[in-house]
């Protein structure tokens, strides 16, 4: 039976070194090598959303993969395909990495520069390992192989243009169709989702900011199941103590949710920090919100800017919702898509917000009524975004708004060309 490799490695002549040097070895099935860490996450989810059986049995990383390092990217994959026997190439062959690569999960190290004999033992080592976990799960069984539940970013292009609302009610959509939904406030020094959902609770992500290893027992604890069904991960009452949780421990959080949740949506703020940046690169869809004003559009396009300059997300890869529309306005939906770059919802939420001001300000947002147009927008946008199952999904939102495309890219509010 051939061994399926998958090289993970950014640099071009690394790569091909690596890759004539997989070919020689015997039954090897060698895979094209993929260039950073998401194309590598990416790869492995659309091949595991298959079978478990469609999983290369090893993953061969390179040290200078990226934009996550290494170490990271191996416990990521060994947390969301731990039938994969993932081997770490390296020029450091130190016992102090080779013990942090075996606590990430890795199955084995190869040192740089490259050599047969050892390349093989270890990519032999690893294949046999993942052919062992894979008879004994076995074929066709409710593995954890694959991509897990999925996972939804919520930001702000700036303050108060409706980022925790739409998070809110994006979740509280998800969970009413039967989806088993964690709900994530992780505007560490901001977050509001338990003042909207009128929650009293002492934990929050800076409890799991310094577990290793989260077990579900760990999470089950942190959590707070709200009336509504819905799991909630609370950002936590001291502002300062948001500077525990790092992009590491947020990788390994938002890992352990989405391997528990079928829907996982994250109310990441305005504020872009690691934690937040690990989040957005790890989801499957980033929502940026904005309102159609000249402030926060440009506010937006500054935040797709930057998340591209950081490698966190490119434009095309990013989503932005419209808030409060208004038929009215010079500046639509439309418009911005194009200033921004990015994808557009295809609903835009009215401009409807005197509908919200009895239950936020009584802390029970999920008492918003049925009727409100907000909420059959933010439902609808829900279901376009694949959060709600089918059958429950059907004749909800009767009242869409869309974002209207006729005559929208002539619009052109005075100084735009200078966005």
């Amino acid at each position: 039976m051939p061994t399926r490799i998958l090289p993970a490695v950014a640099d071009p002549d690394a790569a091909r070194a690596v890759t004539t040097l997989i070919g020689q070895l015997p039954d090897a099935e060698p895979a094209g090598p993929v260039t950073d860490s998401t194309q590598l996450v990416d790869t492995l989810a659309r091949l595991a959303a298959g079978s478990l059986d469609e999983l290369p049995e090893v993953v061969l990383v390179h040290e200078r993969i990226g934009p996550v390092p290494a170490l990271e990217l191996i416990r990521e994959v060994a947390l969301r395909f731990p039938a994969v026997g993932v081997v770490l190439i390296t020029s450091d062959a130190s016992p102090v990495l080779f013990s942090a690569a075996m606590d990430s999960g890795a199955r084995g190290l190869v040192t740089l520069p490259l050599g047969y004999e050892e390349l093989a033992s270890r990519v032999q080592a690893a294949a046999q390992w993942s052919t062992g976990v894979r008879r004994h799960l076995g074929a066709g069984a409710d593995t954890p192989a694959g991509p897990g539940g999925t996972v939804v970013t919520v930001s702000g292009a700036k303050g108060g243009v409706g980022t925790t609302v739409t998070a809110v009610h994006l979740a509280l959509a998800a969970r009413a169709s039967g989806h088993t939904v964690a709900l994530v406030d992780m505007d560490l020094q901001g977050g509001d989702i338990a003042s909207y959902l009128d929650v009293q609770f002492r934990r929050s992500l800076a409890d799991l900011a310094a577990v290793d290893d989260i077990s579900p027992r760990v999470l089950q604890d942190a959590v707070y199941v709200h009336e509504t069904g819905l799991s909630l991960l609370l950002a936590p009452g001291e502002g300062e103590r948001g500077e525990e949780v790092t992009d590491r421990s947020a990788r390994q959080i938002v890992s352990a949710l989405r391997g528990r949740h079928e829907v996982v949506v994250i109310d990441c703020g305005t504020h872009l920090d690691a934690a937040g940046a690990a989040a957005i690169e790890m989801a499957d869809t980033a929502l940026l919100v904005t309102t159609p004003d000249v402030v926060a559009v440009r506010a937006a396009k500054r935040v797709v800017r930057m998340w591209d300059r950081l490698q966190i997300r490119k434009p095309e890869e990013s989503t932005v919702v419209v808030n409060r529309h208004q038929r009215s306005t010079e500046i639509q939906p439309a418009l911005v898509q194009k200033i921004t770059g990015t994808r557009l919802a295809a609903i835009a939420v009215p401009a409807h917000f005197k509908e919200l001001a009895a239950v936020v300000d009584a802390g029970r947002l999920h008492d918003l009524d049925a009727r409100s147009t907000v909420k059959q927008a933010l439902w609808s946008l829900a279901g376009e975004l694949g959060l709600v199952k089918a059958a429950a999904g059907q004749g909800r939102g009767r009242e869409l708004v869309r974002a209207p495309d006729r005559g929208a890219l002539g619009l052109r509010r005075r100084g735009a060309g200078r966005q």
